[in-house]
């Protein structure tokens, strides 16, 4: 699967924007067929999202690295990531900050999301159930929140967990619609500068 990552690297990440070369190293360890069914394995690096259950999904390659990309985690950062599905993109966010913090709706994807981050040796990684709506104030204020899942508008206790400086990536549109627009959402004191990435299809927040 070594091989597969690295072509996964070389033809749909570095000639799709992706240049950030910690991140395209993240996506180059992480072993992403770890985080689909075992039924789905042999398609784990297609340039497509992956069905997980529970009508849930693992984003395609290119989406989880561009949002990576644009949440710009350091090394010293707590992060959040609201809905943890397979925990894919928390592992990838594990490479490179501090401390990530991860919430899950479904119970049972959250118990599974632990347990393979577990038995990856990803032990900066906090798996909690809970409404990500909410975020996680126990462990606030984050660096950056990365929301994989679509909502209409943004929640407001995720902008009052955010550090000053910190980054917001979510895909904001009605989850019904044919796509929502992925934007990164800076705090600055009371203010938020808004930029837009590109059109993506999430499931819903719940």
């Amino acid at each position: 699967m070594e091989s597969q990552r690295a072509r996964m690297v070389a033809d749909q990440l570095r000639p799709n924007g992706i240049h950030d070369e910690l991140v395209l190293r993240a996506l180059a360890e992480v072993p992403r067929e770890e985080f689909v069914p075992p039924a789905a394995r042999r398609h784990a690096y297609d340039d497509r999202a992956l069905g997980i259950g529970w009508g849930q999904t693992i984003s395609q390659p290119l989406v989880v690295a561009a949002m990576t990309q644009a949440l710009q985690p350091g090394p010293d950062d707590t992060v959040l990531e609201v809905g943890s599905g397979s925990g894919y993109q928390a592992a990838v966010l594990a490479r490179l900050a501090r401390r990530v913090v991860t919430v899950e709706r479904e119970p049972q994807l959250a118990e599974r999301a632990a347990a393979t981050l577990k038995r990856l040796g990803f032990d900066n990684v906090e798996v909690a159930v809970a409404d990500g709506s909410l975020g996680w104030p126990p462990a606030a204020p984050y660096a950056g929140i990365l929301v994989a899942c679509a909502t209409p508008s943004v929640p407001q206790p995720l902008l009052d967990q955010l550090l000053d400086g910190g980054r917001l990536v979510i895909p904001v549109g009605h989850p019904a619609a044919d796509h929502q627009d992925l934007q990164v959402i800076t705090r600055r004191g009371s203010q938020s500068l808004v930029r837009s990435l590109f059109p993506v299809r999430f499931v819903p927040l719940r």
